[in-house]
């Protein structure tokens, strides 16, 4: 099947204000002002501030006259004290805009430090269960114009963070409609720099909330639609990003891929993600790498409650053997192409405490979407089989 559509310069509004296109990062400052800002902060991570999509963005700020400030103290997997960091700062300094520029790291401390400038609860409180974020002071929150550094998480078009909590030594889900950034700067020319291993990494973590929001129960046909032709994007696209990181078109339909992808997650996501979220707060590890380790084995416990939307998926794939087989083949396939590990001893996590992470993959907020019931043996079987 051929869908071909070149990624163009364009505007669209789902489910937020984007701009899409080659360079228009330069248009940073006239969305500041169109939004009221006058003094905005720049968030980002230690290792891109010094780089050039930060350095850029902090450019076409200075070009309307801004002279923002900016702050760096995010980790790889930001936790609740980079976002306590983060709000004294944006208060003392009377930051009226959080500027969010880099990976998924990067737009999650963004959005939760621009929700919690004006909060007076603690941000845990605002986890996702129930109805949690009607805690949430909606009278003075800061805006937030999202520029995605890399095709991963997709933050940028969600509604939610994934913060450490570093005193339980878990991931929680930050959640709350509005957290959804006001603006959204798609710029491909920001995303050539990353390293292949980097580019690989993020696009499996599009792949893997793409994939379990197509398999996930929950009646969303919309955010399965999302999904299906996420995974067509990725399939085709993420391979050319990886092995030609300075293909603009490639790095601009991983971009529309992953941002579809989260919007798609809202159906539900699985066990690759009640999984990767303790390994990931217990060993410090990659979350698009760990999605990527578990994606294959996941499937395969799950196959037997979504053999016929694998077999459709494998068909609008154009795979060679379009069968829920075939798919996991492909998955596979696709990591060998991107030169990804295959098991979690691989990408070096090492001495799991199977028992640990099998009882904290139970109770994340993920493990409800998955197609097959989650307990702590079958958790802990679908990591057994992964570890390698």
């Amino acid at each position: 099947m051929s869908f071909d559509t070149k990624a163009v310069s364009s505007n669209w509004s789902f489910p937020t204000a984007v701009r899409f296109g080659n360079g228009r990062i330069s248009e940073l400052h006239a969305i500041a002002r169109e939004l009221g800002s006058s003094r905005p902060l720049v968030v980002t991570d230690t290792g891109l501030k010094d780089l050039y999509p930060v350095q850029r963005a902090l450019e076409a700020l200075r070009a309307g006259g801004f002279e923002a400030a900016l702050f760096h103290s995010v980790k790889p997997n930001p936790t609740g004290t980079n976002v306590a960091d983060g709000v004294d700062v944006l208060r003392s300094g009377g930051h009226d805009l959080v500027v969010a520029v880099g990976g998924g790291s990067a737009l999650d401390a963004a959005k939760a430090i621009a929700l919690m400038a004006s909060q007076t609860i603690p941000m845990w409180d605002l986890e996702d269960i129930g109805d949690n974020w009607k805690r949430a002071d909606t009278s003075r929150l800061v805006p937030v114009i999202a520029v995605p550094t890399t095709a991963g998480t997709g933050s940028e078009l969600g509604r939610s963070s994934v913060i450490t909590h570093e005193a339980e030594k878990r991931k929680v889900i930050v959640f709350h409609p509005r957290m959804m950034p006001n603006v959204v700067v798609m710029d491909p020319e920001l995303t050539t720099g990353l390293p292949a291993h980097i580019t690989a990494a993020t696009g499996m973590d599009a792949l893997s909330h793409a994939l379990e929001a197509y398999c996930a129960p929950s009646f969303h046909p919309m955010a399965e639609g999302v999904a299906l032709n996420a995974v067509r994007l990725i399939k085709q696209w993420l391979p050319v990003a990886t092995l030609e990181g300075s293909n603009l078109e490639a790095r601009g339909q991983m971009l529309v891929a992953s941002g579809m992808g989260c919007v798609a997650l809202q159906k539900g996501l699985g066990a690759m993600h009640a999984l990767a979220h303790p390994l990931g707060a217990l060993h410090d590890a990659h979350h698009g790498l760990l999605n990527a380790v578990l994606m294959p084995y996941v499937l395969e416990f799950n196959a037997p409650a979504i053999t016929d939307k694998l077999n459709f998926l494998g068909r609008f794939l154009d795979l060679p053997s379009p069968t829920a087989a075939g798919v996991i083949d492909w998955i596979f396939e696709l990591r060998e192409t991107l030169d990804m590990p295959h098991t979690l001893s691989q990408m070096g996590v090492q001495n799991i405490d199977f028992e640990k992470v099998a009882s904290m993959g139970a109770v994340d907020p993920c493990a409800g979407g998955n197609p097959v019931p989650l307990d702590q043996a079958a958790l802990r079987a679908i990591l057994m089989a992964a570890k390698g």
